[in-house]
């Protein structure tokens, strides 16, 4: 994950981290993907900072909502960047058993949270189940085009709804919903959540072609 400037305290050199052979090149002993990253400047990032998306170099945001805007900005585009290039059957490969978790079901698991906490904010019949009772959103994570398509789209769409209905609350003290949440912890709980996941998807990278870097 991303760490702002300034002093850029990521450009110290992590040498086993330096740029390795074709990306997902196997050790011929073990089976296990040669860690490799595309970033040269920094080489503890995922990329360079000209093909960043999350660059902050740049001036910080000013006032408490813009800051929150900006971070959970960043996390979301790292669990994207952390599935890009992949196929379904590699999004949808499990870490360890018995853990159920994958990139995928990571997407679908966020959609679901998306939808979820949109609900939070309001007074009626929450909206239906995205995918089901229980684990769902990681049990239904097969290796399937179709499904993974789907799954991106819907997380988008539900990060949409979820931020359009939050830009009507510009006061973070308003207290919302059924349970009269404050709009700050709904806020400072999907970052919470993003930031979470974006570790466990570092580690489901890394674990299927060797790709590193925050």
């Amino acid at each position: 994950m991303p760490e702002r400037a300034p002093g850029r305290r990521l450009a110290r050199l992590n040498s086993r981290l330096r740029a390795r052979p074709p990306p997902g090149t196997v050790n011929a002993v073990s089976d296990v993907p040669e860690r490799w990253t595309k970033a040269s400047v920094y080489p503890d990032m995922w990329a360079d900072p000209g093909e960043d998306p999350r660059n902050s170099e740049g001036v910080s945001p000013d006032g408490e909502l813009a800051t929150l805007q900006d971070y959970l900005r960043n996390y979301r585009l790292t669990l994207l960047m952390k599935c890009e290039g992949l196929d379904p059957g590699q999004l949808a490969r499990r870490s360890v058993p018995p853990s159920t978790m994958s990139l995928l079901g990571l997407v679908r698991h966020l959609a679901w949270a998306e939808r979820d906490w949109c609900n939070w904010t309001g007074a009626g019949d929450p909206a239906l189940e995205l995918y089901g009772p229980g684990d769902a959103a990681f049990e239904g994570a097969v290796a399937d085009q179709a499904l993974a398509d789907n799954a991106f789209a819907d997380l988008a769409r539900e990060q949409a709804a979820t931020d359009a209905v939050l830009s009507g609350y510009p006061d973070l003290g308003t207290r919302v919903g059924r349970n009269g949440i404050a709009v700050r912890e709904i806020w400072v709980h999907r970052i919470e959540e993003y930031a979470r996941h974006c570790g466990h998807a570092d580690l489901l990278r890394e674990c299927i072609d060797g790709r590193v870097g925050q």
